[in-house]
């Protein structure tokens, strides 16, 4: 463990008009860490990972990763950070339809030209795909997968670069219990090999014993809800 190497200051964020907030004064993991985040669907969780991994913009805050601020930052320049230290397993895949499960495995390399496609890095990929079971179902497309292999395909994608920090989204939530045992084992293995920082989303409460530790969203929600009572008091005062 070391310093941060995913750091939330002072972070909120708002969808306009629709009442949601998520308020992190603090939060940070070292370089290794391995946690849970946890709550039910529709509590928040992804829209976490999406600000700890620059999908979302924060509104206000500040943001690090992997030594990055990503305060400031429009789209594409937060985009290249993603694709280049991050690794996302994302809760509805985001496999692109026209490309084979081996290429959308690839998919950070050709999206980001500091990722050399290298000999190794295929021989990487594939040993992912080995590791998860879908090696046979590489030439496929994702319409010719099953739920679950998509996931699986969506976790291999996430670990390929060899991140730093790796942010999953439910990456068990399809599976079979005896495969959820199996697929988590790997992705810990990985990232304990990596020594990336692992921040995994889950309701499920009897996985928690695998994380160093673990945080509920309401934690978030709840300083939220708080920091808009005391403005409305403040207001009234």
């Amino acid at each position: 463990m070391g310093k941060a190497v995913l750091d939330f200051r002072d972070v909120q964020f708002d969808y306009g008009g629709s009442g949601f907030s998520l308020r992190v004064r603090r939060f940070e993991l070292p370089r290794g860490a391995r946690w849970a985040l946890t709550g039910p669907s529709g509590s928040g969780k992804t829209t976490l990972l999406h600000l700890a991994g620059g999908v979302l913009a924060a509104t206000r805050g500040e943001v690090t990763v992997a030594g990055r601020s990503l305060r400031g930052l429009g789209d594409r320049r937060r985009a290249a950070i993603r694709l280049r230290h991050v690794g996302m397993v994302f809760q509805s895949f985001e496999l692109l339809p026209h490309l084979r499960a081996i290429d959308n495995i690839l998919l950070p390399f050709r999206l980001c030209s500091s990722l050399p496609l290298t000999v190794e890095a295929r021989e990487f990929a594939r040993q992912l795909a080995s590791a998860l079971g879908i090696e046979p179902l590489l030439r496929r497309y994702p319409h010719q997968l099953s739920h679950g292999e998509r996931q699986r395909v969506s976790i291999a994608r996430a670990l390929v670069t060899q991140p730093q920090v790796v942010l999953a989204d439910e990456p068990t939530g399809s599976l079979d219990p005896s495969t959820k045992r199996e697929v988590l084992t790997l992705l810990l293995r990985e990232c304990e090999r990596m020594g990336a920082t692992l921040l995994m989303a889950t309701h499920d409460h009897g996985l928690l014993g695998q994380f160093d530790g673990a945080v509920s969203i309401d934690e978030f929600r709840e300083a939220a809800a708080d920091g808009a009572r005391q403005s409305a008091e403040g207001a009234v005062t």
